[in-house]
């Protein structure tokens, strides 16, 4: 009943014929009668804001002061594509104008929808604040093959994913038609928000040699750690990440970090850029952003170990953990071993209740085009890498994994399924 416009802009007609949402203004219309507005001068307390995806429910606004939000940028991005960090934003305009002249500039592209934070700032904002390019795919469905043809037909230099959910038909579609596409021009695969398997990196660095991708752990509140893969880098695992200077690994009381190389389960914060709170939810905003030792972090959830040499072991979202029997088992850990059985596409784990644990571990995976495996065979292959207790219990092969437009988990679909089965 607030909702005072609604702009539309044509995009081609949906799937059953429909083109917008009713009583909406189409963009052009809305163009046309704009008679613009006076450019304003910054007060210092302008507010961007970005919503979650609503992976651990529903969507959150999250605000960050521009003047810090726009810091992020200076320091956090230039470096991505082999810049040093801009001391202030007036280097954006001269550094835009010797990559265009040098033809430098940063062709990008995002995968998922871009309302997903990393899809808007790498593929959209960034590359428009250095003069670049931001190509946008047509189809309303995610296609390997259309991604691809747009990447040789725009040259395109940086691609933004989620995880194997997009670059697992990626690496299937090169895999099929191996000569099919001129992908020279792809130098930097960036990818956040899900699970990023080691083999699925390693295949597609394979065919495109020159490729460098990037893992990076964080959310829409911010970045916490990265992983960086080149056809020069030495296999690692999945779930290792580098933690970035700004961020800390807390005990779950937050009373100090947690010890390198000791087993200690802890907590990840992010520093720096923290947002100022969730848009009119004081609550959650106390629950998640908090101060320890006179420093604002933010705490999403993420749940992990030190490694003795300083990197982390992401264990997954704690919101997500199973607790089966007094014991937890974290779902990323569980899908990451149904995924490496060569027929697996995709896999997601979650928890039912049950009488005897409190919670027992089950999961729905689907399987590659032309593969056979059933849930038995699946289960039995992934024994030998888990222990007994996050062996799922339960096993459903479905058609289709069930995941967001943006790629993102949907458990609640999920859970579902195998309940109505």
């Amino acid at each position: 009943p607030m909702l005072k416009a609604m702009i539309c802009v044509d995009d081609g007609p949906a799937e059953d014929g429909s083109m917008g949402p009713v009583n909406s203004i189409p963009y052009n219309d809305f163009l046309s009668q704009a008679s613009g507005t006076a450019r304003t001068r910054p007060q210092g307390d302008e507010i961007y804001m970005l919503y979650t995806g609503g992976t651990t429910g529903m969507p959150k606004g999250v605000m960050y002061p521009i003047d810090g939000f726009t810091e992020f940028f200076m320091r956090g991005f230039p470096p991505m594509i082999g810049l040093d960090p801009f001391e202030n934003a007036d280097e954006f305009a001269p550094a835009a104008r010797r990559m265009v002249d040098a033809n430098s500039a940063v062709v990008a592209m995002s995968g998922p929808p871009l309302m997903h934070g990393t899809g808007c700032w790498l593929g959209l904002m960034f590359p428009h604040m250095l003069g670049g390019t931001a190509v946008l795919l047509e189809n309303r469905g995610f296609k390997p093959e259309e991604v691809w043809s747009t990447v040789e037909r725009d040259r395109i230099s940086q691609i933004i994913i989620v995880g194997d959910a997009f670059a697992k038909p990626l690496l299937r579609a090169l895999e099929t038609e191996p000569d099919r596409w001129d992908t020279s021009s792809l130098k930097l695969m960036i990818s956040s928000g899900a699970m990023f398997t080691t083999g699925v990196k390693r295949g597609l660095i394979d065919h495109v040699p020159d490729l460098a991708i990037a893992d990076i752990l964080g959310s829409t509140e911010g970045g916490m750690g990265q992983s960086i893969m080149t056809k020069d880098t030495p296999a690692s695992e999945t779930a290792k990440f580098t933690l970035l200077p700004v961020a800390k690994v807390l005990l779950p009381d937050g009373s100090r970090e947690v010890v390198p190389g000791s087993g200690e389960v802890g907590m990840v914060a992010q520093g720096g850029m923290v947002p100022l709170g969730y848009y009119k939810d004081p609550e959650k905003s106390a629950k998640t952003f908090k101060e320890v030792d006179g420093k604002r972090y933010a705490f999403i959830g993420d749940m992990a170990t030190v490694e003795a040499d300083g990197t982390i072991n992401l264990l997954g979202r704690g919101s997500n953990c199973i607790n089966t029997g007094g014991e937890k088992v974290f779902p990323e850990e569980v899908e990451e071993a149904l995924k490496l059985h060569p027929a697996v596409e995709d896999a997601l784990v979650f928890g039912l209740e049950d009488e005897r644990f409190g919670n027992r571990v089950a999961g729905v995976v689907s399987i590659e085009k032309g593969g056979t495996a059933d849930a038995d065979e699946v289960l039995e292959a992934t024994r030998k890498l888990l222990a007994s207790y996050k062996l799922p219990k339960e096993l459903l092969v479905v058609p289709v994994v069930p995941r967001a437009p943006n790629g993102k988990a949907d458990y609640k679909t999920a859970k579902a399924l195998m309940t109505d089965s």
